[in-house]
């Protein structure tokens, strides 16, 4: 039987970008019992419900938010597996308003957590993002404390038996909100110079295909504690400018605020207890009450000391050539 057969499963921020990849990958490759798609915006919900209509018995629509732990308890009832998608993610927006992204990336977290516990979830997979490794903006601070929180959770999930891990990883290629569509945007337009913050800029490239199955992973074999790290290749962002505009002009504008000229996903701080395996990294967790011999998964290479996985010391590259095929490839999201 696959993961997902015969399970209930719930989303949160399930109309995002993820969320619908997510919903029709499980739809379409599994089996289960119910999906619960949890979200605030009663109208995205209200699209979705149209564009899934032939899975309607399996679908089931909870308007709710993170903030609100007794309406998070009501929609776990009875709930196998719970994927966490939920955050206010925008840069500059959440360093203007940190407040707001404080209640829903930390207590919105903590109210997942409790929830999962209290509701007897089996396994909790929170996803997290490159900008949680030494942030240098709110976001990631928030994300960076959310990440925390998952991982020690597992030492007072009980008899419960709730088990919580972690996926990591940068932009989705194509998604709201990243390079890709704005650089589309700024082509259709028929401008024809580009900015870019830095020269010197790279970043990883992952699918939303890459970032389900980082996910099905977590669900399949997290015994509890664990961040999930995905091997995959960087590119230089005026190498992705040129694939879509071999013509156009490129503009250095200088580095926003909050903004890294080089994504990191591992630290040399985390390499003290991260594994390499064939096309992932785990990074294991620190603390005396996570028993390594019963939890480790075999098949693992210790990384070597001071080992730090960056999108500027990458050892997989994408050419111009590869950019613009995998441009071909990817739904972007405007």
């Amino acid at each position: 039987m696959e993961i997902f057969d015969e399970a209930v499963v719930l989303v949160t921020g399930g109309t995002g970008s993820f969320g619908k990849a997510f919903t029709k990958a499980v739809l379409e490759k599994f089996n289960p019992k119910k999906l619960i798609i949890y979200s605030r915006d009663e109208y995205k919900q209200y699209i979705m419900m149209q564009e899934f209509a032939k899975y309607k018995d399996k679908l089931r629509f909870f308007i709710g938010d993170v903030r609100d732990k007794d309406r998070l308890y009501r929609a776990f009832s009875g709930v196998d597996y719970v994927i966490h998608a939920a955050a206010l993610k925008h840069v500059p927006l959440m360093e203007y308003n940190p407040i707001e992204a404080i209640k829903t990336n930390i207590h919105g977290a903590i109210n997942v957590i409790d929830a999962a516990i209290d509701r007897g979830v089996k396994k909790v997979v929170a996803l997290s993002t490159d900008k949680a490794v030494n942030p240098v903006n709110l976001y990631g601070a928030t994300k960076l404390v959310s990440d925390k929180l998952f991982v020690s959770s597992n030492a007072y999930s009980g008899e419960k038996g709730t088990k919580f891990a972690v996926v990591r990883y940068g932009n989705v290629a194509g998604s709201r909100g990243s390079v890709i569509p704005f650089f589309m945007k700024l082509f259709k337009q028929g401008i024809k110079e580009f900015p870019i913050t830095d020269f010197r800029m790279t970043r990883f490239w992952i699918s939303l295909d890459e970032g389900l199955e980082l996910v099905y992973r977590a669900i399949r074999e997290a015994k509890g504690g664990e961040i999930y790290v995905s091997k995959i290749p960087s590119f230089r962002v005026v190498d992705l400018a040129k694939a879509i505009c071999e013509e156009c002009a490129l503009k250095e504008v200088g580095i926003r605020e909050g903004e890294k000229l080089h994504e990191v996903m591992i630290t040399e701080e985390d390499a003290r207890t991260t594994y390499e395996y064939e096309d992932h990294y785990i990074i294991y967790p620190q603390f005396d009450w996570w028993n390594f011999k019963l939890h480790f998964k075999e098949g693992g290479k210790k990384v070597k000391e001071g080992f730090r996985y960056s999108s500027d010391t990458n050892d997989k590259w994408l050419s111009v050539e590869d950019i613009r095929k995998l441009l071909n490839e990817i739904d972007i999201v405007y």
